[in-house]
């Protein structure tokens, strides 16, 4: 091979290369809100790998290439809920108010507000499949753990005179887990006609008056909407 077609050899791999990267992710895309759909439609059990690759428009066999396995898919589907979230944001809010127990608190709600906001069905898939795979058991625990770790460390950080009379940090973390659940978003959003707005301003006051010495009104770290009933 002379000089020229070597050099031309590797241009066109230099341009072909990202263009396959791109229709790769493009289609990784296309598989993941297939199957997203179908399993918010369907259910866990009632979704087959033949009908996300239908529905995405690719052969069964490259959902499998893709994402391995039905499982495999799911826990794809869980990873990409961090996608809308600005983590760094909400770190620097967090960060901007040490000091501030209420103001920190209510940093950590505007979290669990936007991770259920964009991803409470695919959260409750995931718990459902849980109930059957094995492989997707942890997965669901894994995720309130992690929201428990978050809470820990900030929570951790905080005098104990910031607390309520007889409030342990470890009473502190169980509530919260309790009143920042997924079913407690759906039951007020879709049964109850809440805005997720409205929730977030809720749970903040309610943690704030149920667990904290000081619990000041109005210390959510933006503005609320009004939205929903009430």
């Amino acid at each position: 091979m002379n000089v020229e077609r070597l050099n031309q050899s590797v241009n066109a791999r230099s341009y072909d290369s990202p263009t396959r990267r791109a229709q790769a992710e493009k289609t990784r895309r296309q598989i993941a809100h297939a199957a997203r759909t179908l399993f918010v439609e369907r259910g866990w059990s009632g979704t087959r790998v033949r009908d996300v690759a239908a529905a995405a428009g690719v052969s069964e066999p490259t959902v499998y290439a893709v994402y391995g396995n039905k499982a495999g898919l799911a826990m794809a589907l869980l990873d990409s809920l961090t996608a809308p979230i600005d983590f760094p944001r909400h770190m620097s809010e967090i960060a901007a108010a040490e000091g501030d127990p209420p103001r920190q608190m209510a940093a950590l709600v505007a979290i669990d507000r936007q991770l259920f906001e964009h991803g409470a069905d695919v959260i409750t898939v995931i718990r459902e499949a849980g109930r059957s795979n094995p492989d997707l058991a942890p997965v669901y625990a894994a995720g309130r753990q992690q929201g428990d770790a978050a809470r820990r460390r900030v929570y951790g950080s905080w005098p104990a005179q910031a607390w309520r009379d007889g409030v342990t940090l470890e009473e502190a973390l169980d509530t919260a887990a309790a009143l920042l659940s997924v079913d407690v978003y759906l039951e007020l959003t879709q049964a109850r006609g809440w805005s997720p707005d409205r929730v977030e301003a809720w749970w903040i006051e309610t943690l704030a008056r149920l667990l904290l010495r000081d619990a000041p009104a109005g210390v959510t770290p933006r503005a609320q909407g009004s939205g929903g009933r009430g």
